[in-house]
């Protein structure tokens, strides 16, 4: 029995630190985020103000190019969308995954007319 000890200790300290996986990639979308969106054209690097109330986001995207423009969008699991509508006309439709509490990552739809992957981190 004695030689079954160290098999539980593990056990329990793999389910402790799966949980606290769990946990890190449950984190709120909430905060201020560093965004690079990277097209064919180039690198932009919009700053993304994000707040999450259950599986709904609402929040706004500020670049050089198009100002501070809000979005709405929503969540689910460790995946989120929004679409931000600009002055023009076209919307950029951001669809992410959460990589952890502090980083995501993805894809954005130019309306139709290309497209783009980006990345964001959170900033303290």
């Amino acid at each position: 029995m004695r030689a079954l000890t160290p098999l539980f200790a593990i056990a329990a300290l793999s389910v402790a630190a799966v949980s606290l996986s769990a946990q890190r990639l449950a984190a709120t979308l909430s905060g201020n985020w560093a965004y690079e969106v990277v097209t064919e054209n180039g690198t932009g690097t919009p700053a993304v103000v994000m707040t999450q109330t259950g599986d709904s986001l609402t929040g706004s995207y500020t670049s050089g190019r198009m100002g501070t423009l809000p979005f709405k969008g929503s969540v689910k699991g460790q995946t989120f969308t929004f679409a931000v509508n600009t002055s023009g006309g076209a919307t950029l439709t951001f669809h992410g995954t959460i990589v952890d509490a502090d980083h995501v990552k993805g894809d954005v739809d130019f309306g139709g007319q290309g497209g783009a992957t980006f990345s964001g981190t959170r900033k303290p």
